[in-house]
Protein backbone atom coordinates (compact mmCIF):
# COMPACT_ATOMS: atom_id res chain seq x y z
CA UNK A 1 0.00 0.00 0.00
CA UNK A 2 0.93 3.52 -0.76
CA UNK A 3 1.05 6.52 2.52
CA UNK A 4 1.91 9.48 2.52
CA UNK A 5 4.24 10.88 5.64
CA UNK A 6 6.51 13.30 7.37
CA UNK A 7 9.83 12.04 8.22
CA UNK A 8 10.70 12.62 12.00
CA UNK A 9 14.78 11.46 12.39
CA UNK A 10 17.09 9.52 11.18
CA UNK A 11 17.73 5.94 12.37
CA UNK A 12 20.83 4.21 13.59
CA UNK A 13 21.52 2.73 9.53
CA UNK A 14 20.85 6.31 8.23
CA UNK A 15 17.60 5.29 6.79
CA UNK A 16 14.05 7.77 7.73
CA UNK A 17 12.34 6.79 10.05
CA UNK A 18 8.51 7.64 10.06
CA UNK A 19 5.05 6.71 11.86
CA UNK A 20 2.61 4.90 9.97
CA UNK A 21 -0.81 3.76 11.24
CA UNK A 22 0.95 0.44 11.77
CA UNK A 23 3.99 1.40 13.77
CA UNK A 24 7.43 2.96 12.60
CA UNK A 25 8.64 2.46 9.22
CA UNK A 26 11.99 3.09 7.79
CA UNK A 27 12.68 4.97 4.61
CA UNK A 28 16.17 4.30 2.58
CA UNK A 29 17.43 7.91 1.18
CA UNK A 30 14.88 10.23 2.98
CA UNK A 31 15.24 12.92 5.58
CA UNK A 32 14.03 14.63 8.79
CA UNK A 33 10.89 17.02 8.28
CA UNK A 34 10.71 15.54 4.37
CA UNK A 35 6.58 14.76 3.61
CA UNK A 36 7.21 11.33 1.33
CA UNK A 37 4.89 9.22 -0.59
CA UNK A 38 5.96 5.44 0.44
CA UNK A 39 5.16 1.71 -0.78
CA UNK A 40 5.08 -0.43 2.38
CA UNK A 41 3.48 -3.66 2.97
CA UNK A 42 1.90 -5.03 5.78
CA UNK A 43 3.69 -6.16 8.31
CA UNK A 44 7.54 -5.01 7.11
CA UNK A 45 8.87 -1.87 8.31
CA UNK A 46 11.33 -1.14 5.70
CA UNK A 47 9.16 1.31 2.85
CA UNK A 48 10.36 1.99 -0.58
CA UNK A 49 10.47 5.85 -1.15
CA UNK A 50 8.20 6.48 -3.97
CA UNK A 51 8.22 10.42 -4.10
CA UNK A 52 9.58 13.07 -2.45
CA UNK A 53 7.11 15.80 -1.66
CA UNK A 54 8.59 18.16 0.23
CA UNK A 55 12.22 17.80 0.57
CA UNK A 56 13.81 18.47 3.78
CA UNK A 57 16.20 22.20 3.47
CA UNK A 58 19.23 19.86 4.42
CA UNK A 59 19.25 17.91 1.19
CA UNK A 60 21.89 18.22 -0.92
CA UNK A 61 22.77 16.67 -4.37
CA UNK A 62 24.65 13.70 -4.08
CA UNK A 63 27.99 13.34 -5.23
CA UNK A 64 27.76 9.65 -7.14
CA UNK A 65 25.70 8.68 -9.95
CA UNK A 66 25.11 5.34 -8.58
CA UNK A 67 23.26 6.81 -5.17
CA UNK A 68 20.08 5.58 -4.31
CA UNK A 69 20.19 2.48 -6.26
CA UNK A 70 23.65 1.37 -4.72
CA UNK A 71 23.95 0.02 -1.42
CA UNK A 72 27.15 1.02 -0.74
CA UNK A 73 25.96 4.46 0.70
CA UNK A 74 23.49 5.74 2.92
CA UNK A 75 23.97 9.45 3.27
CA UNK A 76 24.91 11.46 0.26
CA UNK A 77 21.56 13.53 0.05
CA UNK A 78 22.27 14.74 3.84
CA UNK A 79 23.99 18.49 3.67
CA UNK A 80 27.73 18.16 5.16
CA UNK A 81 27.17 19.51 9.00
CA UNK A 82 24.19 17.81 9.64
CA UNK A 83 25.37 14.58 8.55
CA UNK A 84 28.63 14.49 11.10
CA UNK A 85 26.13 16.42 14.03
CA UNK A 86 24.26 13.20 13.30
CA UNK A 87 27.27 10.78 13.54
CA UNK A 88 28.07 12.34 16.59
CA UNK A 89 24.54 11.76 17.86
CA UNK A 90 25.06 8.00 17.60
CA UNK A 91 28.05 8.11 19.84
CA UNK A 92 26.06 10.32 22.28
CA UNK A 93 23.24 8.18 22.34
CA UNK A 94 24.98 4.80 22.62
CA UNK A 95 27.17 6.40 25.17
CA UNK A 96 23.49 7.72 27.20
CA UNK A 97 22.14 3.88 26.60
CA UNK A 98 25.06 2.72 29.03
CA UNK A 99 24.69 5.63 31.66
CA UNK A 100 27.52 7.63 30.17
CA UNK A 101 27.30 11.14 29.56
CA UNK A 102 30.97 12.29 28.52
CA UNK A 103 31.32 15.08 26.71
CA UNK A 104 31.67 13.97 22.51
CA UNK A 105 33.64 16.25 20.59
CA UNK A 106 33.06 17.26 16.85
CA UNK A 107 33.47 14.30 14.45
CA UNK A 108 36.80 14.70 12.44
CA UNK A 109 35.93 13.99 8.69
CA UNK A 110 38.31 12.61 5.92
CA UNK A 111 37.81 13.55 2.83
CA UNK A 112 36.36 12.02 -0.50
CA UNK A 113 38.43 9.56 -2.36
CA UNK A 114 40.30 8.52 0.75
CA UNK A 115 38.91 5.09 1.16
CA UNK A 116 41.75 2.76 0.32
CA UNK A 117 39.76 -0.35 0.78
CA UNK A 118 37.08 -1.78 -1.57
CA UNK A 119 34.98 -5.14 -0.73
CA UNK A 120 33.06 -5.73 -4.04
CA UNK A 121 31.60 -8.22 -5.94
CA UNK A 122 32.58 -9.82 -9.40
CA UNK A 123 29.71 -11.87 -10.96
CA UNK A 124 27.25 -12.49 -14.22
CA UNK A 125 23.92 -10.90 -14.33
CA UNK A 126 21.17 -9.67 -16.59
CA UNK A 127 23.17 -6.91 -17.45
CA UNK A 128 26.22 -8.91 -17.77
CA UNK A 129 29.54 -8.75 -16.26
CA UNK A 130 29.71 -6.44 -13.15
CA UNK A 131 32.28 -5.62 -10.76
CA UNK A 132 30.62 -3.57 -7.93
CA UNK A 133 28.13 -3.39 -5.06
CA UNK A 134 24.99 -4.81 -4.31
CA UNK A 135 22.15 -2.62 -5.69
CA UNK A 136 19.89 -1.24 -2.18
CA UNK A 137 17.75 -3.68 -0.62
CA UNK A 138 18.85 -6.55 -3.47
CA UNK A 139 21.37 -8.98 -4.06
CA UNK A 140 21.50 -7.78 -7.68
CA UNK A 141 25.11 -6.25 -8.63
CA UNK A 142 25.65 -2.77 -10.07
CA UNK A 143 28.35 -1.97 -12.13
CA UNK A 144 31.02 0.35 -10.50
CA UNK A 145 32.51 2.81 -13.08
CA UNK A 146 33.09 5.38 -10.56
CA UNK A 147 33.11 5.83 -6.81
CA UNK A 148 34.06 8.74 -5.05
CA UNK A 149 34.52 7.21 -1.99
CA UNK A 150 37.55 5.17 -2.83
CA UNK A 151 41.05 6.39 -3.86
CA UNK A 152 41.45 7.28 -7.67
CA UNK A 153 43.93 4.65 -7.76
CA UNK A 154 41.39 1.98 -6.91
CA UNK A 155 38.74 3.40 -9.34
CA UNK A 156 40.74 3.96 -12.68
CA UNK A 157 42.05 -0.01 -12.41
CA UNK A 158 38.16 -0.89 -11.93
CA UNK A 159 37.02 -1.53 -15.34
CA UNK A 160 40.36 -3.44 -16.71
CA UNK A 161 40.34 -5.30 -13.10
CA UNK A 162 36.50 -6.34 -14.07
CA UNK A 163 37.52 -7.93 -17.67
CA UNK A 164 41.11 -9.49 -16.13
CA UNK A 165 39.42 -10.84 -13.48
CA UNK A 166 36.42 -12.40 -15.52
CA UNK A 167 37.91 -15.60 -16.26
CA UNK A 168 38.95 -16.72 -12.89
CA UNK A 169 35.28 -16.91 -12.19
CA UNK A 170 35.02 -20.35 -14.45
CA UNK A 171 31.45 -21.74 -14.12
CA UNK A 172 30.80 -20.19 -11.04
CA UNK A 173 28.50 -17.54 -11.27
CA UNK A 174 29.81 -14.86 -8.06
CA UNK A 175 32.81 -14.48 -6.44
CA UNK A 176 34.08 -11.83 -3.61
CA UNK A 177 36.60 -9.54 -4.82
CA UNK A 178 38.50 -7.20 -2.38
CA UNK A 179 40.87 -5.14 -3.42
CA UNK A 180 43.32 -2.75 -1.06
CA UNK A 181 45.73 -0.26 -2.56
CA UNK A 182 49.25 -0.51 -0.78
CA UNK A 183 52.60 1.07 -1.26
CA UNK A 184 53.15 -2.01 -3.98
CA UNK A 185 50.37 -1.63 -5.99
CA UNK A 186 47.07 -2.80 -5.69
CA UNK A 187 45.96 -5.96 -3.67
CA UNK A 188 43.42 -8.49 -4.51
CA UNK A 189 42.14 -11.18 -2.40
CA UNK A 190 39.19 -13.54 -4.26
CA UNK A 191 36.76 -15.83 -2.17
CA UNK A 192 34.42 -18.13 -3.29
CA UNK A 193 35.85 -19.69 -6.67
CA UNK A 194 38.51 -21.77 -7.37
CA UNK A 195 40.69 -20.71 -10.31
CA UNK A 196 42.28 -22.61 -12.79
CA UNK A 197 45.86 -22.86 -13.02
CA UNK A 198 45.55 -21.27 -16.72
CA UNK A 199 43.41 -18.55 -15.66
CA UNK A 200 45.85 -17.84 -12.90
CA UNK A 201 48.99 -17.87 -15.22
CA UNK A 202 46.64 -15.15 -17.45
CA UNK A 203 46.02 -13.05 -14.85
CA UNK A 204 49.78 -13.34 -13.22
CA UNK A 205 50.89 -11.89 -16.92
CA UNK A 206 48.63 -8.87 -17.26
CA UNK A 207 48.79 -7.98 -13.38
CA UNK A 208 51.91 -5.33 -13.83
CA UNK A 209 50.14 -3.75 -16.06
CA UNK A 210 46.64 -3.69 -14.09
CA UNK A 211 48.92 -1.78 -11.45
CA UNK A 212 48.57 -5.22 -9.39
CA UNK A 213 50.68 -6.17 -6.86
CA UNK A 214 49.34 -9.62 -5.99
CA UNK A 215 46.59 -11.51 -6.36
CA UNK A 216 45.31 -13.90 -3.47
CA UNK A 217 42.98 -16.89 -5.29
CA UNK A 218 41.91 -19.91 -2.85
CA UNK A 219 44.70 -19.25 -0.79
CA UNK A 220 47.19 -19.23 -3.64
CA UNK A 221 49.43 -15.98 -4.01
CA UNK A 222 50.69 -15.11 -7.44
CA UNK A 223 52.00 -11.62 -9.01
CA UNK A 224 54.76 -9.21 -8.99
CA UNK A 225 54.84 -8.51 -5.09
CA UNK A 226 54.45 -11.43 -3.16
CA UNK A 227 54.48 -9.46 0.35
CA UNK A 228 53.15 -5.86 -0.78
CA UNK A 229 53.80 -3.58 1.72
CA UNK A 230 52.11 -0.55 3.81
CA UNK A 231 53.69 2.09 5.64
CA UNK A 232 52.62 2.67 9.16
CA UNK A 233 54.46 5.70 11.22
CA UNK A 234 57.35 4.86 9.05
CA UNK A 235 57.85 1.61 9.35
CA UNK A 236 57.49 -0.63 5.88
CA UNK A 237 55.32 -3.17 7.18
CA UNK A 238 54.86 -6.91 4.98
CA UNK A 239 50.92 -7.00 4.42
CA UNK A 240 49.52 -10.56 4.86
CA UNK A 241 46.67 -11.69 2.24
CA UNK A 242 43.69 -10.23 4.12
CA UNK A 243 45.11 -8.94 7.13
CA UNK A 244 43.12 -5.93 8.65
CA UNK A 245 44.19 -2.46 7.89
CA UNK A 246 42.82 0.72 8.66
CA UNK A 247 40.19 2.04 5.49
CA UNK A 248 42.09 5.57 5.09
CA UNK A 249 45.43 6.63 5.12
CA UNK A 250 43.88 10.11 6.11
CA UNK A 251 41.60 8.52 8.56
CA UNK A 252 44.37 6.51 10.26
CA UNK A 253 46.57 9.59 10.92
CA UNK A 254 44.19 11.12 12.88
CA UNK A 255 43.64 7.86 15.17
CA UNK A 256 47.29 7.53 15.59
CA UNK A 257 47.87 11.18 16.56
CA UNK A 258 45.17 10.76 19.54
CA UNK A 259 46.07 7.14 20.22
CA UNK A 260 49.88 9.25 20.79
CA UNK A 261 47.98 12.11 22.93
CA UNK A 262 46.02 9.24 24.86
CA UNK A 263 49.01 7.48 25.43
CA UNK A 264 50.72 10.42 27.05
CA UNK A 265 54.23 10.09 28.70
CA UNK A 266 53.82 6.59 29.17
CA UNK A 267 57.53 4.77 29.13
CA UNK A 268 55.64 1.10 28.55
CA UNK A 269 52.95 0.49 26.83
CA UNK A 270 50.59 -2.43 26.13
CA UNK A 271 49.34 -2.33 22.40
CA UNK A 272 45.87 -4.41 23.00
CA UNK A 273 44.66 -6.13 19.40
CA UNK A 274 47.44 -4.79 17.80
CA UNK A 275 47.21 -6.43 13.91
CA UNK A 276 49.98 -5.26 12.05
CA UNK A 277 51.44 -2.31 14.21
CA UNK A 278 48.86 0.61 13.23
CA UNK A 279 49.74 2.20 16.87
CA UNK A 280 52.37 0.17 18.01
CA UNK A 281 54.91 2.01 15.21
CA UNK A 282 53.45 5.26 16.67
CA UNK A 283 53.94 4.80 20.27
CA UNK A 284 57.40 2.93 20.02
CA UNK A 285 58.95 6.22 18.67
CA UNK A 286 59.09 6.86 22.41
CA UNK A 287 58.07 3.85 24.22
CA UNK A 288 58.72 0.06 24.93
CA UNK A 289 55.64 -1.32 23.20
CA UNK A 290 54.17 -4.92 23.97
CA UNK A 291 52.15 -6.11 20.67
CA UNK A 292 49.90 -8.63 21.68
CA UNK A 293 47.64 -10.04 18.54
CA UNK A 294 46.41 -13.65 17.71
CA UNK A 295 46.58 -13.61 14.06
CA UNK A 296 50.40 -15.04 13.46
CA UNK A 297 50.89 -13.93 10.35
CA UNK A 298 50.01 -10.01 10.62
CA UNK A 299 52.16 -10.78 14.14
CA UNK A 300 55.06 -11.52 12.32
CA UNK A 301 54.83 -8.80 9.89
CA UNK A 302 54.34 -6.48 12.56
CA UNK A 303 57.76 -7.78 14.12
CA UNK A 304 59.92 -8.28 11.46
CA UNK A 305 59.32 -4.38 10.04
CA UNK A 306 60.36 -3.83 14.07
CA UNK A 307 63.41 -4.98 13.69
CA UNK A 308 63.96 -3.57 10.07
CA UNK A 309 62.43 0.24 11.46
CA UNK A 310 65.38 2.49 12.81
CA UNK A 311 65.03 4.80 16.27
CA UNK A 312 62.10 2.21 17.50
CA UNK A 313 61.79 1.79 21.13
CA UNK A 314 61.67 -1.89 22.02
CA UNK A 315 59.32 -3.69 20.80
CA UNK A 316 57.75 -6.99 21.28
CA UNK A 317 55.15 -9.01 19.47
CA UNK A 318 53.34 -11.64 21.28
CA UNK A 319 50.56 -14.19 20.02
CA UNK A 320 47.81 -13.84 22.58
CA UNK A 321 44.03 -14.41 22.15
CA UNK A 322 42.77 -11.48 24.39
CA UNK A 323 39.12 -13.31 23.84
CA UNK A 324 39.31 -16.33 25.18
CA UNK A 325 42.88 -15.13 27.67
CA UNK A 326 42.81 -11.56 28.00
CA UNK A 327 45.71 -9.80 29.68
CA UNK A 328 45.20 -10.01 33.78
CA UNK A 329 45.12 -7.55 36.37
CA UNK A 330 48.86 -8.71 37.30
CA UNK A 331 50.24 -8.76 33.99
CA UNK A 332 48.87 -4.83 33.59
CA UNK A 333 50.83 -3.97 36.40
CA UNK A 334 54.23 -3.58 33.90
CA UNK A 335 52.59 -1.03 31.79
CA UNK A 336 51.65 2.76 32.47
CA UNK A 337 49.53 2.74 29.45
CA UNK A 338 47.15 0.37 27.61
CA UNK A 339 45.93 0.68 24.04
CA UNK A 340 42.92 -1.48 22.72
CA UNK A 341 41.69 -1.71 19.14
CA UNK A 342 39.47 -4.91 19.19
CA UNK A 343 37.01 -5.80 16.31
CA UNK A 344 33.38 -4.56 16.07
CA UNK A 345 32.05 -7.20 18.66
CA UNK A 346 34.36 -4.99 21.54
CA UNK A 347 36.78 -6.44 24.46
CA UNK A 348 34.32 -7.43 27.29
CA UNK A 349 36.89 -9.65 28.96
CA UNK A 350 39.54 -7.89 28.52
CA UNK A 351 37.88 -4.43 29.76
CA UNK A 352 36.93 -6.63 33.00
CA UNK A 353 40.63 -7.22 33.55
CA UNK A 354 41.63 -3.76 32.86
CA UNK A 355 39.05 -2.20 35.37
CA UNK A 356 40.69 -4.37 37.88
CA UNK A 357 44.11 -2.82 37.23
CA UNK A 358 45.65 -0.05 38.23
CA UNK A 359 47.09 1.21 34.13
CA UNK A 360 47.26 5.04 34.76
CA UNK A 361 45.99 5.52 30.94
CA UNK A 362 43.96 3.51 28.87
CA UNK A 363 43.10 4.78 24.96
CA UNK A 364 39.89 2.40 23.41
CA UNK A 365 39.74 2.86 19.66
CA UNK A 366 36.48 1.41 18.08
CA UNK A 367 34.45 1.24 15.38
CA UNK A 368 31.33 0.34 17.07
CA UNK A 369 29.40 2.49 19.46
CA UNK A 370 27.08 0.04 21.39
CA UNK A 371 30.01 -2.01 22.09
CA UNK A 372 32.85 0.70 23.30
CA UNK A 373 29.88 2.17 25.33
CA UNK A 374 29.32 -1.12 27.26
CA UNK A 375 33.09 -1.69 27.52
CA UNK A 376 33.54 2.11 28.83
CA UNK A 377 30.37 1.11 31.68
CA UNK A 378 32.84 -1.48 32.63
CA UNK A 379 36.04 0.43 32.77
CA UNK A 380 34.24 3.32 34.57
CA UNK A 381 32.52 1.46 36.66
CA UNK A 382 35.92 -0.23 37.77
CA UNK A 383 37.07 3.94 38.79
CA UNK A 384 38.42 5.07 35.23
CA UNK A 385 37.43 8.47 34.09
CA UNK A 386 37.02 9.34 30.39
CA UNK A 387 38.97 11.99 29.70
CA UNK A 388 37.84 12.90 25.93
CA UNK A 389 36.07 10.72 22.92
CA UNK A 390 36.75 11.62 19.46
CA UNK A 391 34.59 10.44 16.90
CA UNK A 392 36.53 10.35 13.19
CA UNK A 393 34.20 9.67 9.80
CA UNK A 394 36.76 7.07 8.67
CA UNK A 395 33.30 5.13 7.32
CA UNK A 396 32.22 8.04 4.69
CA UNK A 397 28.33 8.25 3.75
CA UNK A 398 28.31 5.19 5.28
CA UNK A 399 26.06 4.58 9.36
CA UNK A 400 29.50 3.63 10.78
CA UNK A 401 32.03 5.96 12.71
CA UNK A 402 35.19 5.15 14.26
CA UNK A 403 36.17 6.75 17.81
CA UNK A 404 39.15 6.96 20.23
CA UNK A 405 38.54 7.51 23.98
CA UNK A 406 41.37 8.55 26.83
CA UNK A 407 40.47 7.04 29.90
CA UNK A 408 42.58 8.16 33.53
CA UNK A 409 42.58 7.11 37.15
Amino acid sequence: MQLEVRIERLGVKGDGVAESPQGPVFVPFALPRELVRIAVEPGNERAELIELLEPSPDRIAPICPHFGSCGGCALQHLEDQAYLDWKRDSVVAAMRSRGLDPEIEKVRPVPVGSRRRAALALGRGRAGLALGYRRARSHELIDIDVCPVLTPRIVAGLPKLKQALAPLLGGKREARVSVTETESGLDIVVEGIRPTPASLGAFAGKAASLGVARLNADGESIGPAPSPEIVLSGARVRLPAGAFLQASREAEAVLVGLVREGAGGAKRVADLFAGLGTFTFALAGDAAVDAFEADEAALQALTEAARKTPKLKPVRGLVRDLFREPLSPKELQAYDAAVFDPPRAGAAAQAEALAKSEVPRLVAVSCNPGTLARDLRILVDGGYRIARIVPVDQFLFSPHVEMVAHLVR
